[in-house]
């Protein structure tokens, strides 16, 4: 499938690229992902003066773009350089819940880079009990366990997904701050860099005014906010792959062994050959999930489970073939491709494994 981008959208990719080329060595992004927050604070102010975040909202909410091709240009470039500042995390996914509920002015602090908002949504496999929200007069009562919240350390709100009603139908969204009374976190590092939190909420009240939109009223814009979220990381993934396959190709034709370079082993080149068909199948998914994201729901969903699955399976692929074909210095710290590697396996199990989306587009095709 062949995709020309347009004269702005290439220009924003060039700009992108430039910085990351020229000032976001793996070396820093590394340090900074074992850091106290995860990222480096830096970094994201930077990406926001650049305009990145605006790229993620069409000009009626204050930014520049907004498409899907838009997202997905944007994430495949922070994919390419390994970017651990959580634009997903911290702009995108919150950005789109807060556009849905209808508040423009906590959605231009998100698009400035001013406060970073974390989501702490339910769980996607429906495996762990909810949030809760209580009506108590006029105030609303949560409590429950919001688990692996990524980059919850230093965010300045929380928006939390609760059950208001009797069944999950019936979801609110509230914004809170992480110092509110009864809100404690624990902060874990995660395998490829980066943090996550476990947010517990034990008798947080809240006031009315923490009620985003209206009661019971969450459910669609958070189905919607997540399917952007998936096909940002699809993209993520895809850049990911487009280094990886660039670094391995370049060691298989400056490697030596028995004389030669091993790149003119015919095996190593039947298994080269492989992947990067298989790389031409993940983009062509995610470009097909990127043209559905304009359509019904249903349709959406469908195009985005089987990007995310066809993702983690190539993901899988590439990740242990390029491995593979490095030797033992693809997985040392030294080395770059174990940095990609492991970030581009890991993906597979954020916002549902391959199992759990294959699952969905067969369900879909049921129905």
């Amino acid at each position: 499938m062949e995709f020309n981008h347009t004269e702005e959208r290439q220009m924003l990719i060039d700009t992108l690229a430039r910085y990351l080329q020229n000032e976001y060595p793996l070396k820093d992004r590394n340090d900074a992902a074992i850091s106290e927050h995860g990222f480096n604070p830096g970094q994201w102010d930077t990406l926001a003066e650049l305009g990145i975040l605006g790229a993620f909202f069409p000009e009626d909410q204050g930014g520049f773009g907004g498409s899907a091709f838009d997202i997905t240009a944007v994430f495949e470039e922070l994919g390419r350089k390994l970017v651990v500042e959580p634009l997903l995390d911290c702009a995108l996914r919150p950005g789109q819940l807060l556009a849905g509920m209808g508040d423009p002015d906590r959605l231009t602090d998100i698009i400035s880079g001013a406060h970073r908002y974390v989501a702490a949504l339910g769980d996607s496999h429906g495996d762990l009990m909810p949030v809760t929200a209580t009506r108590a007069g006029t105030q609303w009562v949560l409590n429950g366990v919001s688990p692996l919240v990524k980059f919850g350390s230093g965010a300045d709100a929380i928006l939390v997904e609760a059950q208001s009603g009797m069944d999950a139908l019936h979801t609110s969204l509230f914004v809170l701050k992480p110092a509110t009374k009864g809100l404690t976190m624990t902060h874990h590092a995660t395998f490829d860099g980066g943090s996550v939190s476990d947010i517990h909420f034990d008798n947080v009240v809240l006031s009315a005014e923490a009620l985003l939109g209206s009661e019971h009223g969450a459910k669609d814009v958070i189905r919607t906010a997540e399917a952007w979220s998936c096909l940002a990381i699809c993209a993520e993934a895809l850049g990911i792959m487009e280094t990886i396959k660039a670094d391995t190709l370049d060691y298989l034709r400056t490697r030596s062994q028995f004389g030669t370079v091993i790149g003119r082993f015919q095996a190593l080149q039947h298994r080269m050959a492989q992947v990067l068909l298989e790389i031409e199948q993940a983009r062509s998914a995610v470009i097909n999930a990127a043209a559905a994201m304009t359509k019904d729901a249903a349709e959406r969903d469908r195009a985005i489970s089987a990007a995310k699955y066809t993702i983690g399976r190539i993901g899988a692929l590439v990740a242990e073939e390029a491995i593979q074909l490095h030797g033992g210095i693809g997985m040392t710290w030294e080395y770059d491709m174990g940095h990609f590697a492991k970030r581009l396996v890991m993906i597979d199990h954020e916002m549902g494994d391959a199992d759990h989306h294959l699952a969905r587009y067969v369900q879909a095709e049921l129905l």
